[in-house]
């Protein structure tokens, strides 16, 4: 398997050290469960979405001098043909994301966010420019060698959840272990893990019709990080979930980054889900502002 750097995921996952999480609703810190600065806000007759916005667009990109950059973009362009016309979605892009980060991702429609967040998963190659993840020259590879670097280092967490409904939470966690050499009592234990990790423990044997929207995206969190990976990319997280069920997948993401060391890359309209990433960076017609 040329060209990929960084353990397999045959190897011991850091998952298996978890604490186990409580069968109830994660408990959301107390800044999140009331946030006091919307009243004052309203009270000087500011919106509490605009205040928040504002918040995030101040937010600079996260740095750590001792952290290495694990997502290097570099010129990157992506254009896709339309008929006979061209359509640049990416245009001249250059990204630099540290080990470590969670980093939220904003902008209008069609900006490039979601074509972005392929490119660095490895689902697509730049038309030009360097990609450069994990140690990964993703437009130098093939497409094997790309499923082989996705299966390592790449946890995904989409807006609509994506689970498959004949199968339950455990069987929906293990299926990317499938690809794996792992035995099925392993597979199972770490499905197990992954599903305690994020307080489902007591829901593992229910399909996805049984479960709530919030315990959905969780069980696919939970798939997301069952094979340890590098990075999350997230798109929209919490885009179908209530406030409350969204805060509550916030802060686990929020433990996945601060206590776990994940790198998390996260798409989102919504300036409060932005406020609890370390930085917020904004795409707007192919380009970061």
């Amino acid at each position: 398997m040329s060209g990929i750097e960084s353990r397999g995921p045959e190897s011991e996952s850091n998952l298996v050290n978890m604490p186990e999480t409580p069968t109830t609703e994660v408990d959301v810190p107390e800044p999140y469960r009331k946030n006091e600065g919307d009243g004052a806000a309203a009270k000087a007759g500011e919106k509490p979405a605009e205040k928040a916005n504002e918040k995030a667009k101040g937010k600079t990109a996260y740095r750590d001098t001792n952290a290495k950059t694990i997502i290097e973009l570099k010129g990157v362009t992506k254009t896709f043909v339309r008929g006979k016309e061209p359509l640049t979605v990416l245009d001249g892009l250059t990204l630099d994301v540290h080990e470590g980060a969670f980093e939220a991702l904003m902008g209008p429609s069609g900006s490039g966010k979601s074509t972005l967040l392929n490119l660095i998963a490895g689902l697509d190659r730049p038309t030009s420019g360097m990609a450069k993840v994990a140690g990964n020259d993703l437009s130098t590879m093939s497409d094997g060698d790309l499923a082989r670097f996705r299966s390592r280092h790449i946890g995904f967490i989409f807006q609509a959840y994506n689970l498959m409904p004949v199968l339950t939470a455990l069987e929906n966690v293990e299926l990317p272990l499938l690809l794996t050499k792992l035995s099925s009592a392993d597979r199972r234990k770490r499905a197990q893990t992954a599903l305690r990790a994020v307080g489902l423990e007591d829901r593992m044997a229910h399909y996805p019709r049984q479960l709530s929207g919030g315990q959905e995206q969780r069980v696919a969190i939970a798939r997301a990080i069952v094979n340890d990976p590098t990075i999350i990319v997230a798109d929209e997280p919490t885009g179908d979930l209530d406030r409350k069920a969204a805060d509550d997948i916030l802060t686990l993401l929020t433990k996945l980054n601060e206590e776990f060391k994940k790198t998390i890359l996260m798409v989102t309209h919504d300036p409060s889900a932005a406020e609890r990433a370390t930085a917020t960076r904004h795409l707007n017609k192919g380009k970061l502002e």
